[in-house]
């Protein structure tokens, strides 16, 4: 079982535009049974985690059915609609008071930081993020919401090429002596 975040990036580091828009992602050529894509990552995940900005994304570009059929945990402050048939838990605070039960939920299969960068940013600073997984789009945005907000050190895993993408797997690096 990981932790993983997986996303994808502008080549210069934003995984949205200032906009909060993805049209800069979503005309870009994938193969969907392609090296690193989507859908093989999902088949090893158990569990997903998101920030309320990127909730709302979802239901705004997912109309009618909620896309995960695992445990949801979104972290927010205040309300969020809610979905029909969806495994939601809503949550505040620091993400460490509910990775356990994120995991435990997940059994033996994968935590998914599906959003924002922030949010895998704390994930990573609470030493609880195993993987970052980026899907590099063939754009520069020049600004946006960062890939990661802070310092994390990474050690490239894996590389590959799916059509338009540089895919990327790496782990996180934790200081010695952090936990594992």
């Amino acid at each position: 079982m990981a932790t993983s975040y997986f996303t994808a990036s502008s080549v210069d580091g934003f995984i949205a535009d200032p906009e909060a828009t993805l049209s800069w992602l979503l005309s870009r050529d994938i193969d969907p049974d392609g090296p690193m894509a989507y859908q093989r990552f999902m088949d090893r995940v158990g569990a997903v985690v998101m920030g309320a900005t990127t909730y709302r994304w979802v239901l705004d570009h997912e109309p009618g059915a909620w896309p995960y059929g695992v445990p949801t945990w979104v972290f927010a402050h205040g309300d969020v609609p809610r979905v029909d048939g969806a495994d939601l838990r809503v949550v505040q605070g620091d993400v460490s008071a509910h990775h356990a039960a994120m995991a435990e939920a997940a059994g033996d299969r994968d935590v998914w930081v599906v959003g924002g960068g922030d949010l895998a940013g704390q994930f990573a600073d609470a030493g609880l993020l195993d993987e970052l997984w980026v899907q590099y789009a063939p754009v520069a945005l020049g600004a946006g919401a960062p890939l990661l907000p802070r310092r994390v050190e990474l050690r490239l895993e894996e590389v590959a090429r799916n059509r338009d993408f540089a895919c990327a797997r790496y782990t996180v690096v934790r200081p010695t002596g952090a936990p594992a």
